[in-house]
């Protein structure tokens, strides 16, 4: 195991790419000491974690109806959520695409996923070492879009996506004090996040009157998203972290097409393969 800290952004089924960088690394045994994921990079974190080469891409990625994790409209209403959270997060990691808890709770890599707390508006970096269903509940927390998905109770306490509040966990690196911080990102370089328009922010402000921290976190998303990828990129030019990300268009945060996927996924292996001399020789500085 290395000493390092493993930060993944989220972006839903743009975490495909990460799922082709992380196969890759688990195939050369390359595993870190901390894990960071947020939202879709927590799912991929967690698997990372397990050692389960491929799972992630098996989940994101199929044809077969039966496991389609996407409501239609008349269950979107109902459900108030445009993914089936209870296939993902229940029938997936317990029956279909067995979660290996027991490699996970036994390994020696501390592993935090980034949660927005609903009431302060706050990230929180929670882990769980030992309850299933605990774990995946905060997974779901993690990766609960706003508008698109409920919250979820953890604790007692309402949590949405974790990139609301830090969608890029460098400065949560930096605090852990490891030397070396890998950063997995899911959007072109260059890529600034632009400010939600007038119509957004009011289904906002209707949608959680009762949260008005949350509200104020949700409005200020690209700001403190465009600081990160400032601080990113400067710390990338000053050698003292590695960041890969995608070369090619991404796909959409809710793609659908399997070959888009695939061949977003395929893209993120081969990178991290074509890179992966370069990573190492970031690792012996």
């Amino acid at each position: 195991m290395i000493k390092a800290t493993m930060v993944l952004e989220g972006g839903a089924t743009r975490g495909v790419f990460t799922s082709g960088v992380l196969d890759y690394l688990m195939e050369q045994d390359f595993y870190t000491s901390h894990v960071i994921g947020v939202s879709a990079g927590s799912c991929n974190g967690v698997d990372y974690v397990s050692k389960q080469i491929g799972r992630t891409r098996d989940c994101m990625i199929h044809k077969e109806k039966e496991y389609d994790y996407y409501h239609d409209l008349r269950k979107f209403i109902r459900e108030k959520s445009i993914l089936d959270m209870d296939m993902v997060f229940d029938k997936y990691p317990n029956e279909i695409f067995p979660f290996d808890y027991e490699t996970y709770f036994g390994s020696e890599t501390e592993c935090e996923i980034v949660t927005t707390n609903c009431e302060t508006g706050q990230a929180e970096y929670m882990t769980e070492r030992r309850d299933k269903n605990r774990l995946m509940k905060i997974c779901r927390a993690s990766s609960s879009l706003p508008l698109l998905s409920p919250m979820v109770n953890v604790d007692g306490v309402p949590y949405l996506d974790g990139g609301l509040a830090d969608s890029i966990p460098v400065k949560r690196a930096m605090k852990l004090g490891n030397e070396k911080i890998i950063l997995v990102l899911t959007r072109n370089p260059g890529y600034r996040k632009k400010p939600a328009s007038p119509g957004v922010k009011a289904l906002y402000k209707r949608a959680y009157k009762k949260y008005p921290n949350l509200v104020r976190t949700t409005i200020r998303r690209n700001e403190v998203y465009n600081q990160q990828m400032k601080l990113v990129e400067k710390l990338e030019d000053e050698g003292k972290i590695f960041v890969i990300r995608p070369l090619i268009p991404t796909v959409s945060r809710l793609e659908k097409d399997y070959d888009a996927l695939m061949h977003f996924y395929e893209h993120g292996y081969r990178l991290m393969k074509r890179q992966y001399q370069a990573l190492q020789a970031y690792m012996e500085e």
